[in-house]
């Protein structure tokens, strides 16, 4: 025990000097992230949707049973008033094909709600209840921009539907990217407890502004709890959202005409890059916005107006974040040496004519709606690649194509050997007789080829 009397030595030296510190005053004592909850917990909503749900019966037994059969599907969820006027955001997830929502405030007034605006990409949904002449509290947009790793955040939902609750954390990282969220992807990610019923609730910094919107976790079983990973959508996206679905517009995103892959450990030092970063540009489109302004295949994007990209991933949700008709500041290396270039950003071409048409017959795709791509369309489904060819946009369930798990999204390349550039030439291939049937389809990246029948 000799070290006991230099241990206390050192530790009177240390109060003494750190003496100044000492809380002069019991509110210092007392600290405490109250004032900030009631500045913003009443602007925090509950969210619950009701949704009838039909049971489809054979027509055998309906003359037994009757008309089919309905059952309601109730689920709960969070929001955030951010406008005077009842103006709420929420995640999409949460409204989804709901036939009534109800927006329930913390002093238990209740109203029902219309959607205004939905955009699945973000998954962002914008509702409006009408408060007649009664006050709303309103929570104030910050910058998610503003924010770093290690900032303190609160955040405010209804976990489990056990009523309005607030949880403390930090920002554990920003623009976490690849967490199979929603197309844009460039989520906070916090330690503060998010659970099941969270969704749609507020993020909120020490200020009292809102700098995202509660959407998911990572639990290590479905439905479960939080282990400390949840994920938020920048309040910088739920601007451009909002801005789309209140001017009475719908919502567009900006298209830049170029795509590329994350720059990795093995080639940064040949693409004279300090550290692996940026999107290595592989594609851009002719007469699109990126070749307008010079971007050429084999440069690196680094940075967005002065914000840095690290993969694909950021760079969309960089550009998505800007209004259709801006400017974008593109920072690049070419060569070893760093340029900035001016993309004047426009909205995504609806060309080639998309020739939208339901398949018919008795073939692999019957039941398959498909389209001639283009970047619009590539746009409404949250698709990387614009190439030219036939997309199958939706399918029919029950059918053949439904059967064969023909999926929306399947770029259709060939059938029976022959190569299908347009929906013309895939009606065409489909409409000849064929005892079997060779299909090549690419499907996230990956192209396949399947024989039926014979």
């Amino acid at each position: 025990m000799r070290f006991l009397p230099a241990f206390l030595a050192v530790l009177l030296l240390v109060s003494a000097a750190h003496a100044q510190a000492v809380p002069q005053s019991r509110e210092q004592i007392q600290m405490s992230f109250a004032p900030v909850v009631k500045q913003v917990a009443p602007a925090v909503v509950n969210i619950y949707t009701r949704r009838v749900v039909r049971t489809n019966v054979d027509p055998f037994f309906r003359q037994f049973f009757g008309v089919p059969q309905e059952r309601v599907q109730r689920s709960l969820g969070s929001g955030v008033i951010v406008r005077p006027d009842g103006v709420v955001v929420t995640n999409n997830h949460v409204v989804r094909d709901s036939d009534e929502i109800t927006v329930v405030l913390s002093d238990r007034r209740e109203f029902e709600a219309k959607i205004l605006g939905t955009d699945e990409r973000t998954d962002l949904a914008v509702l409006k209840i009408d408060a007649g002449a009664q006050a709303l509290p309103v929570l104030n947009l910050g910058d998610s921009d503003a924010i770093e790793v290690g900032d303190l955040v609160l955040a405010i939902g209804n976990p489990f539907g056990v009523g309005q609750t607030v949880t403390m954390g930090i920002v554990s990282a920003l623009a976490r990217t690849s967490v199979g969220i929603s197309n844009y992807q460039s989520f906070i990610q916090t330690d503060a407890a998010i659970n099941p019923g969270n969704s749609g609730g507020a993020l909120v910094d020490l200020q009292g502004r809102l700098v995202g919107i509660n959407s998911s976790i990572i639990s290590p079983s479905e439905g479960g709890g939080s282990i400390g990973i949840g994920f938020a959508i920048p309040s910088a996206m739920v601007k451009v959202v909002l801005a789309g679905v209140t001017s009475g517009g719908k919502i567009q995103h900006p298209w830049l005409g170029g795509d590329g892959q994350a720059v990795t450990s093995e080639m940064f030092q040949q693409l004279h890059l300090t550290r692996p970063m940026g999107v290595l540009v592989n594609s851009v489109n002719a007469g699109g916005p990126a070749e307008q302004a010079g971007l050429k295949v084999g440069d690196v994007v680094t940075a967005v107006n002065g914000r840095e990209v690290e993969d694909p991933e950021g760079l969309r949700f960089r550009i998505a974040t800007l209004p259709v008709g801006s400017t974008a500041q593109l920072t690049i290396n070419r060569g070893g040496q760093e340029k900035v270039l001016p993309v004047k950003l426009a909205p995504p071409p609806d060309r080639p004519e998309r020739d939208t048409s339901e398949i018919g017959g008795h073939n692999p795709f019957t039941g398959a709606t498909v389209a001639n791509m283009n970047p619009a369309l590539a746009e409404e489904m949250g698709l990387q690649s614009a190439d030219p060819g036939v997309a199958v946009v939706k399918v029919r369930p029950g059918t053949i194509a439904h059967h064969l798990q023909i999926q929306p999204g399947d770029m259709i390349l060939r059938i029976n050997g022959h190569a299908v550039a347009s929906v013309a030439e895939l009606k065409l291939a489909l409409a000849q007789t064929a005892k079997s049937w060779s299909i090549t389809i690419r499907r996230g990246g990956e192209t396949m080829t399947v024989t039926i029948g014979g």
